[in-house]
């Protein structure tokens, strides 16, 4: 066995890629597929090369940490890109900031209340405002909206 594997040594790093790639089948974890990406390339540069284990064992080294490294920047870019669709998940408020509401009472000193679905929130706003002014959520302040007249 150890003969078949220093006459052709490519048998290793492709027989070493393909455990690889099925231990990250049995894992998913993600932390077997570049290494196992190299090892299949490793072995299919020294099949075409004739390479000293040294270099082959650089090649490999070489290879798992650019191709872990593009992926890391591809999905970077792919994160950046798309828009975190919960990223006001359990935010009641931060949701409610653009839309418009009627006032069911009037705003005295600039504060009140104002119903939205089945709550009253705090509302505050810059000025008075008799009731039934539609109103639009321009920000949160704990649990206050901040409104102004739409």
């Amino acid at each position: 066995m150890m003969d078949t594997l220093l006459t052709h040594p490519h048998i290793f790093w492709l027989s070493l890629g393909g455990l690889l790639l099925a231990a990250e089948m049995l894992g998913g974890n993600g932390y077997l597929l570049w290494s196992g990406v190299a090892g299949i390339i490793t072995g299919l540069l020294v099949w075409l090369l004739p390479l000293g284990w040294e270099w082959q064992g650089v090649i490999f080294a070489v290879l798992t940490l650019l191709a872990a490294w593009l992926w890391w920047r591809w999905l970077a870019n792919r994160v950046k890109q798309q828009p975190r669709a919960d990223s006001q998940l359990n935010q009641r408020g931060q949701q409610l900031v653009g839309k418009v509401f009627a006032l069911e009472a009037a705003l005295i000193n600039g504060r009140g209340h104002i119903k939205v679905g089945d709550s009253s929130w705090p509302v505050s706003a810059d000025d008075d405002l008799p009731a039934g002014t539609r109103v639009e959520i321009i920000a949160v302040e704990g649990i206050t909206l901040k409104v102004r007249p739409h």
